[in-house]
């Protein structure tokens, strides 16, 4: 058990939070929840002791282990994915050379009676059986199989880890994490970089193989599969609920609720007991009582609303302008880039109006085909945009295409047109800017609130081909579903290409799967798609144990 006592976090003459606590047990399975700027980062930093609490503890028996994920990694070196990746047994490594050093004393020493002698063989037998007695010494097939689990290929082994994007290197330091199988996995925005088929694999891995792990994350549908217990931060204190983040959600709106009511009881109670006293102060057949409620009035403990978020705007797109039937139409599409082939011969037919999503594994082509359609890269193959097509896209680098030099404000005011112009500022408060964070200049803005940025400058264009290439990356899940009943309500065309499920359920009506070199068409929602993905997973699985 891990115990949480009296943590304290003050900055700048503000308090983060004050006097918490709580425990966390074996098979925990935790989602920490609250606004942004609430402190879960800071917490979870804490429990993983890269900061240090303006005062109280965290304590755990001698031999835990406790592994931490952090949301921006900042990490270079030269070895290969493999050898990188076996890092997570470098204590074996130790161990090993530590015993093949003090065999080497002992086949090179004569001093055979001497204590020192008996000493190597005492030191050499207890690290042997300690070495031995290790389950993970043939640590190479694990390593395979985590790095497999999470998307990469068997060639990719071998090649440095500096070939890949930092969302490939965040895979690496989680597959170093779940082979060292730590007693508490800390994991902040875990998903961001994974395709659907690795947080599937993931979730799994962390329900079944894991001891207690406690996770921020803003993919709902990631959260509710894994979590058994909500921990919100919210106005400096904790709530500790033993349920899942959807069951969480019904018990805060109970809680609220019961919070304003003795809130409003008790604010009448203060009104009525304020009148009495102004009603009575100069009565001297009164003066006992009047001090009595003086002094009451003084003494009493206010009842506190939790902050609410009101951020539950509702956006809308402006009317599309009418294109033609079939916005986008390929026919033998193929993409190469020099000898290594993205996808080849593929045809697909999208229908004005049509909500689809490109899925698959990262790297297999749904960004490069995309870039097709935008006619930034050359292809192979045929590929027409539709009549009076007009497409808004959003790149998973569109918060680079800013203008630095205007403030967050002038940003969505340039392109602001209507009505809308007077809602501004809630728009902003809805992807949380708010206050002076307004009339900040985009390059000081971090790579989120470039992204958040950029999302709302794509909602106030008028267009009728919207294609969004992972737009959810850097969205809470409240300003998630802000943007998804937006999107469920655009009347154009639209393509998403995304790996958040819970996004993608009830908005894509259609699903293009990449893989294989092949584009695939599924026609059904996303449950359909992955409910025949995991018939077909259990099909080769059966298929392969008949062959043996």
């Amino acid at each position: 058990m891990i115990s949480i006592d009296g943590l304290t976090v003050e900055f700048g003459g503000t308090t983060l939070f004050k006097d918490i606590s709580f425990a966390i047990n074996d098979k925990d399975r935790i989602a920490l929840m609250g606004k942004n700027g609430a402190g879960k980062s800071t917490l979870l930093k804490i429990l993983a002791g890269v900061r240090e609490p303006s005062s109280g503890r965290v304590s755990a028996p001698q031999d835990t282990v406790i592994a931490y994920l952090p949301q921006h990694l900042l990490t270079e070196d030269n070895r290969t994915v493999f050898e990188e990746t076996s890092q997570a047994f470098a204590h074996i490594h130790s161990m090993q050379a530590q015993i093949e050093e003090l065999n080497h004393q002992l086949s090179t020493r004569t001093d055979y009676e001497s204590g020192e002698y008996y000493q190597l063989i005492e030191q050499v037998s207890a690290l042997s059986e300690k070495f031995y007695g290790i389950e993970e010494t043939n640590y190479e097939s694990e390593v395979e199989k985590i790095l497999l689990g999470l998307g990469f290929k068997r060639d990719d082994f071998t090649r440095p880890t500096s070939d890949f994007s930092g969302g490939w290197r965040m895979r690496i330091e989680l597959a170093k994490i779940l082979l060292q199988q730590p007693d508490l996995i800390l994991l902040d925005e875990p998903t961001n970089h994974l395709d659907i088929e690795s947080v599937q694999w993931l979730e799994d891995f962390l329900i079944n193989s894991a001891k207690a792990v406690m996770v921020i994350s803003h993919d709902k549908a990631f959260i509710d599969n894994i979590t058994n217990r909500t921990i919100e931060v919210t106005m400096g204190r904790i709530y500790d609920y033993k349920v899942n983040y959807t069951r969480y959600l019904e018990l805060r709106k109970e809680r609220r609720e019961q919070q304003q009511r003795q809130y409003e009881e008790q604010q009448k109670m203060i009104a009525d007991n304020q009148e009495f006293i102004e009603r009575f102060k100069g009565t001297y057949s009164k003066t006992n009582q009047v001090q009595s409620r003086v002094r009451m009035l003084e003494k009493l403990e206010l009842v506190e609303v939790d902050e609410e978020d009101t951020s539950a705007l509702r956006l809308k797109f402006p009317p599309s302008p009418r294109s033609g039937s079939f916005p986008v139409v390929a026919e033998g599409l193929t993409k190469n880039y020099d000898a290594h082939t993205v996808f080849s011969n593929v045809g697909l037919t999208i229908q004005r109006g049509e909500k689809i999503a490109f899925v698959g594994r990262n790297g297999e082509g749904k960004s490069t085909l995309v870039k097709c359609i935008m006619s930034e890269i050359a292809y192979d193959g045929t590929l027409t945009l539709g009549h009076n097509v007009k497409i808004g896209y959003f790149a998973q680098n569109q918060a680079s295409l800013l203008d630095e030099e205007l403030t967050v404000f002038q940003t969505i005011d340039d392109v602001a047109k209507g009505d809308i112009r007077t809602k501004i500022k809630d728009i902003l408060g809805a992807f949380m800017f708010s206050g002076d964070s307004i009339t900040k200049k985009v390059k000081v803005l971090s790579g989120g609130e470039r992204t958040r940025l950029a999302m709302i400058k794509l909602l106030l264009e008028p267009v009728n081909l919207l294609i969004l290439d992972e737009p959810t990356n850097h969205l809470d899940i409240k300003t998630k579903d802000i943007l998804k009943s937006a999107l469920k309500d655009f009347d154009g065309t639209l393509i998403l290409v995304s790996h958040d499920r819970d996004f993608l359920d009830g908005l894509a009506e259609k699903v293009y799967e990449f893989g294989n070199k092949r584009v695939k068409e599924h026609l059904g929602d996303i449950q359909s798609f992955l409910h025949a993905k995991k018939m077909d997973n259990l099909k080769e699985i059966e298929r392969s144990i008949s062959k043996n």
